[in-house]
């Protein structure tokens, strides 16, 4: 059946962020919170993440997890040519496909390479160690397709919807922006969400989960959700009742939350709408 306007296509976004540099505290991840800003600026939600350090075993279940799912799923971390480096070999294993050099990762290594010389005013020796070890950093899984990196050129790469960028931020970000604004181009809006919330004062989530549970069924199309807070310096011991979903499946919802704490003598406070 074809989409229309009251029933969007959807897509499921995953994110996968490696290094035990995260794990381990030596640095704070910034690209959870980064990718969730330019999804929302989309009209697009991230629906998983999941954290994994430099462990080839976890790595390899964690990309054929992705893999196997459908989902659109941006991995960070791990593409360098450095010993504790794994994604990419990681990434052939999961698939069952050798790893070889991309002949335009290749043409991009070479071509930064040469522009490195160039600003240290030396000449370019294509042939020295150090410089065949970085074409390591164009060796990806068979049929890879690269992404672009508008930072150094150092590509990442692609295997179907599995998106494989560096971890640094001042790449990725860029390198993923790209891919929402290309490749998913189509999906901007489609699935555009918001949320509308109202805080209640001194309800307790039990007492609430009927009216809930009445809201889901009466709107399919929209999720409540309740997030208690006990010491908030504003409101104190409250619950922020809300639904989401598509805008006019809110809208439509809306009236009958407000009805049902109306019903329950529950004190409410601020409304907040985002989206």
């Amino acid at each position: 059946m074809s989409p229309t306007p009251t029933d969007p296509p959807t897509a499921t976004f995953g994110l996968i962020i490696i290094g035990d540099e995260i794990l381990s505290g030596r640095r704070q991840d910034k690209h959870l919170g980064r990718v969730i800003e330019l999804l929302s600026a989309r009209g697009l939600s991230l629906a998983w993440a999941e954290y994994v350090g430099d462990d080839r075993a976890r790595i390899t279940a964690a990309l054929r997890r992705a893999f196997a799912s459908g989902d659109i799923v941006f991995s960070t971390g791990g593409i360098g040519a450095t010993p504790d480096d794994h994604t990419r070999q990681c990434a052939a294993e999961a698939l069952g496909r050798p790893l070889e050099l991309h002949p335009e990762a290749e043409r991009l290594i070479r071509e930064r390479m040469e522009e490195v010389a160039r600003e240290q005013g030396v000449p370019f020796e294509p042939d020295r160690p150090d410089n065949l070890h970085r074409l390591n950093m164009g060796v990806f899984p068979e049929g890879a397709e690269i992404i672009p990196n508008p930072y150094n050129k150092i590509p990442g790469f692609s295997i179907g919807q599995v998106h494989f960028v560096p971890g640094f931020p001042v790449m990725a970000w860029p390198m993923i922006e790209g891919l929402l604004d290309t490749r998913y181009a189509h999906l901007h809006r489609r699935g555009a969400r918001i949320e509308r919330s109202v805080i209640a004062y001194g309800a307790m989530e039990a007492a609430l989960t009927p009216l809930m549970e009445a809201i889901e069924a009466a709107h399919p199309r929209v999720r409540v959700f309740s997030l208690p807070s006990v010491d908030h310096p504003v409101h104190g011991r409250h619950i922020e009742l809300g639904v989401k979903g598509p805008p006019e499946a809110v809208a439509a919802a809306w009236p009958m939350l407000v009805a049902g704490l109306a019903e329950r003598r529950v004190k409410t406070g601020p409304e907040s709408v985002r989206g």
